[in-house]
């Protein structure tokens, strides 16, 4: 390498403008995701998109690779395989900001955001310019004009209510719905836990209020009602825009 190459390479369009432009996708949209205090922000997004225009102009420079290759060998090139890389690895990127909290699970939409980046790296970097481009204001639509429209939605509050009962007092799902409807909850998806040695089940459920204001203690009471019921938690969840 010498400085007159280096400066060749920085003066080649074909080579600058894809760079350049996953630099301003992953900057913008990484901006979106940092004001909003998510786990991954503007580096991660500007390097993810950055990295995958990277990787594929350099799979489609395969020609100009400084090999040294024994005599006679031969090179099959496949394009397609280095975008199948890219978008499966970054995978394991975003599957770092996925969190469980509770019985909610929080990050999906920022690890969306980075396979997309990863998408618009590798459309970059294939030179298809106007493409790129427009999918990276259709991103920014999505998260910024979406996340205003859901701005304008009430929240729809939630409980999570853990509940053991005795296994043979007869108390079931049904009767906990039953209980939940008439203080004004709709129970979600329910998971259950039979402890065979003390003779307990464990009920674990998210419930959202009908008309968006809580009344726990009146559930609590109801269920204190039920002779089967031996413990109880109610826990307001806070409702985030993930």
């Amino acid at each position: 390498m010498t400085f007159e190459s280096l400066l060749a390479t920085l003066r080649n369009a074909d080579l600058m403008l894809p760079l350049v432009g996953s630099l301003a996708a992953g900057i913008l949209i990484g901006a979106e995701r940092e004001l909003h205090g998510k786990p991954a922000g503007l580096r991660t997004h500007t390097l993810v998109c950055f990295s995958s225009a990277l990787m594929t102009l350099i799979a489609l420079r395969m020609a100009e690779w400084k090999a040294v290759l024994p005599y006679g060998t031969q090179i099959v090139s496949d394009m397609s395989r280095m975008p199948h890389a890219v978008i499966t690895g970054i995978g394991f990127l975003g599957a770092g900001v996925i969190f469980r909290e509770g019985a909610s699970v929080k990050g999906l939409t920022t690890a969306a955001s980075l396979w997309l980046m990863a998408a618009l790296g590798v459309v970059f970097g294939t030179g298809l310019l106007e493409l790129a481009t427009i999918g990276t204001v259709i991103a920014l639509v999505v998260l910024v004009l979406f996340r205003m429209v859901q701005g304008l939605t009430p929240p729809k509050p939630v409980i999570r209510l853990e509940i053991a009962v005795s296994a043979d007092k007869g108390f079931d799902r049904d009767r906990l719905s039953g209980i939940l409807a008439r203080k004004g909850f709709t129970p979600g998806s329910l998971s259950l836990v039979q402890d065979r040695g003390s003779g307990l089940r464990r009920y674990m459920l998210l419930a959202s209020s009908h008309d968006g204001r809580f009344d726990c203690e009146g559930l609590a009471d109801a269920l204190q009602q039920e002779p089967a019921v031996q413990q109880l938690s109610v826990t307001v969840l806070k409702n985030e825009r993930r």
